[in-house]
């Protein structure tokens, strides 16, 4: 699915690329989602646990928004109640490299910064 708006240009607010790759994951929340996913969470507990604290009303919408953007896909591993698995899509995974550029910069100019796999294994 390629994600256009509704604007008189097709996109809501300009054909910018960056203006709209922020209409999909530019909130305070929707890249963190997806850097837990790329560390390997899959389920909504887990993507709960993360140390920011995401509240549940937002993460339940950031995973509903993020398949509808079919960043994501979802899979039921259990039946009652009913429970799902995320995954990356390959549109999702290649979000990876933003990330790392994100990291990147963090790293350089936000003095004390540390990634979560830093602060989880301090001694390694």
């Amino acid at each position: 699915m390629i994600i256009r708006a509704r604007g008189r240009h097709g996109f809501a607010r300009s054909p910018c690329p960056i203006a709209n790759a922020l209409d999909v994951v530019g909130d305070k929340w929707t890249l963190l989602v997806v850097r837990d996913l790329l560390r390997g969470k899959r389920t909504y507990s887990e993507l709960l646990a993360s140390p920011e604290r995401i509240p549940t009303n937002l993460l339940a919408e950031r995973l509903e928004r993020l398949e509808r953007a079919e960043l994501i896909s979802s899979a039921t591993y259990q039946e009652r109640p009913v429970r799902y698995a995320y995954t990356l899509t390959d549109k999702g995974k290649a979000l990876g490299d933003v990330l790392k550029a994100y990291v990147a910069w963090g790293n350089r100019y936000i003095p004390g910064t540390r990634t979560i796999r830093e602060i989880e294994a301090p001694d390694a």
